[in-house]
């Protein structure tokens, strides 16, 4: 969709998720009243339904208490949020690596949310990563600084502008879901890995997979219209287990380019995203042919799993 080509982001993510976005958003129907992230992340399907004018509102809920309030600088204060990115860019300089290093241990201990903005502009692939203690440990890009002071400002601005009016609250997953309504569409961007009985380095809490099936299962049974992106997999390596057949989702495969990771390693693999239709959105939308019609007008192409 090249009307998707400007949207901003002020929280960089990984080239997969602007793939996905443009996969995501042609299933909004028309009329959709809020659209939920509630595993928010950069919130990149958010951003990108709303710079095309297709929800009433956007609610955005994550568990991660200091990503959330990032996102509320980026929505009340964007100018100040820029100045204070700004100021720890410049001040960088010197010794990027040494900063980047206190500027985490400053983040791990007071989670100022400029702090996160900075580490995510600098970390490897703008991919969050914490210990088993919680804390934000991952480590720098040294092949860059991050966006440019200018750069970030007009980046916050635009988004903060795209997401006006947005209901941003840190909070779990489950009553967002399972509560929505029936003009509401849900998007479930939940770590692949995390989505289990193990701790996922990339998310704060461990998700335990059962209790997510039966929070799905209750969605379903409720018509809550929803995404869900769950697995996937670089070249012959899958990511996640298989969604339960007995949810009756709709699953799709998008291929999303090359992995970012196999490529700082010196290979291309292409990745594919699954992305799962609950019964509501797909019989909302017209039926499993209305979907791929939808969709074939865009790239990539995106088929059934």
């Amino acid at each position: 969709m090249a009307a998707l080509r400007g949207v901003p982001h002020a929280i960089p993510y990984q080239g997969s998720k602007r793939v996905l976005a443009h996969a995501i958003v042609p299933l909004l129907p028309e009329g959709t009243a809020d659209l939920i992230e509630p595993f928010a992340g950069s919130a990149a399907v958010s951003i990108a339904a709303c710079h095309l004018g297709i929800p009433r509102r956007v609610r955005l809920r994550d568990v991660n208490e200091p990503l959330i309030a990032l996102w509320r600088r980026i929505l009340d204060e964007p100018d100040a949020l820029a100045d204070d990115y700004a100021a720890l860019w410049e001040a960088q300089r010197p010794d990027p690596a040494a900063f980047y290093r206190r500027a985490r241990d400053d983040f791990n201990a007071g989670h100022a949310p400029h702090l996160l903005l900075y580490l995510l502009a600098r970390c490897v692939k703008a991919s969050v990563r914490y210990n088993r203690l919680g804390e934000f440990n991952q480590a720098a890009d040294r092949r860059r600084l991050g966006a440019r002071p200018s750069l970030m400002r007009a980046r916050i601005r635009a988004t903060s502008r795209a997401l006006a009016g947005a209901d941003v609250a840190a909070g779990d997953y489950r009553a967002p879901l399972t509560g929505a309504r029936p003009a509401d569409v849900v998007y479930l961007d939940p770590p692949y890995q995390g989505v289990s009985a193990s701790r996922d380095h990339r998310y704060m809490r461990g998700l335990d997979r059962d209790e997510f099936y039966a929070a799905l299962r209750e969605a379903v049974g409720a018509g809550v219209s929803f995404l869900l992106s769950y697995d996937g997999s670089t070249g012959p390596k899958r990511y996640g287990p298989a969604v339960p057949p007995d949810l009756d989702l709709l699953a799709l495969a998008v291929p999303a380019g090359p992995s970012a990771q196999a490529t700082l390693n010196g290979r291309r693999l292409p990745t594919v995203e699954s992305l799962y239709l609950s019964p509501a959105l797909r019989d909302r939308l017209g039926g499993t042919a209305t979907v791929l019609a939808r969709l074939s007008g865009g790239r990539p192409p995106v088929h059934p799993a």
